[in-house]
């Protein structure tokens, strides 16, 4: 099973925010997700960005992949330096 983490859009008609999610990549973009990790407000100014380290963290080291936007969001956040800086650490505690 393909997982992806992506965007979900959430909110109302020409206000939306967004979930980050793990998903399988075969549901639909608002469908049934695995893990609901983050948040993402753009229309806040500064843009709003939550992520859960821990969660994004474990599933980066499962081998979910992430879209090119939420690739972004992890960047900003931090949290993708700090993977690829531990990879072998978050790798083990997975396969452990």
């Amino acid at each position: 099973m393909p997982v992806k983490m992506r965007l979900s859009r959430a909110g109302a008609k020409k206000k939306p925010f967004y979930h980050v999610v793990v998903a399988d990549s075969r549901m639909p973009r608002d469908g049934r997700f695995i893990e609901l990790v983050g948040r993402y407000d753009p229309r806040q100014e500064p843009s709003f960005i939550e992520i859960d380290s821990e969660k994004a963290l474990k599933w980066l080291a499962k081998g979910a992949q992430p879209s090119n936007t939420v690739e972004n969001l992890l960047k900003i956040r931090g949290v993708r330096q700090e993977f690829d800086s531990n990879k072998k650490k978050y790798l083990q505690e997975v396969s452990s």
